[in-house]
């Protein structure tokens, strides 16, 4: 397998082993569950229709793609921008969504290996960015204070952790050796995650200007 075949964090089917493909859906199952509960009990009803309206934005924001190297292209992850409006679990199922219809509509990642896309993407990139997020803000005086560049950092971090957790699966699934997986995706997505830095804190600062009362939807939520 060559080197630019395995960029990817949208994996085709075949990417992974069938035993690893399995227990990434098991994973995946029981965090999207314990989101779901979660979400139902906390999120409040204002922040439904909000729901929707992140789902449909970074939906379509991730079908522009922008060059990194190599000819490889990067485009928006959305994890670390959906769980600080809307919180940590709702951010999450945003993201299983979005993933989902992606899969199953546009053939952007293979069925079989949908639980790990969606564990990679949703799960450590919104979950694992959102308190790396919360971390950094309150070391940096607080969400008003440290919004923009705690957002900043745990969205790069979101990608990356993305791409080790895809590196890990396919070292695991003995199909490109750990050694060169982990090197050529994290390489890779150190440079997509600038990309999607730049986006997230862009999108927070003109929600900022314009509605920042949509922030304290998500309190309750988180």
């Amino acid at each position: 397998m060559t080197l630019p075949s395995i960029h990817a964090l949208h994996a085709p089917d075949g990417f992974v082993s069938v035993p690893i493909a399995i227990a990434m859906w098991v994973a995946t199952i029981a965090v999207v569950g314990f989101a779901v509960r979660r979400t139902n009990q906390h999120l409040d009803d204002r922040a439904v229709p909000l729901l929707g309206v992140m789902a449909a934005f970074i939906f379509a924001a991730q079908m522009f793609n922008f060059p990194v190297i190599g000819g490889t292209s990067g485009h928006l992850l959305g994890g670390v921008l959906a769980a600080v409006m809307l919180g940590p679990w709702a951010g999450t199922l945003v993201m299983t969504a979005v993933v989902a219809v992606q899969a199953l509509l546009f053939q952007d990642g293979g069925l079989v290996i949908m639980g790990a896309n969606i564990f990679n993407m949703g799960i450590v990139g919104t979950l694992g960015g959102y308190w790396l997020y919360r971390a950094i803000a309150g070391l940096l005086g607080g969400e008003e204070r440290g919004r923009l560049p705690a957002a900043a950092i745990a969205a790069w971090a979101s990608v990356v952790g993305g791409s080790v957790a895809m590196a890990l699966q396919l070292g695991a699934s003995e199909v490109v050796p750990l050694g060169l997986a982990l090197p050529a995706m994290v390489g890779v997505h150190a440079l997509i995650g600038i990309g999607e830095a730049l986006i997230t804190v862009a999108a927070l600062a003109f929600i900022g200007v314009t509605r920042a009362d949509l922030f304290r939807l998500r309190d309750a939520a988180a």
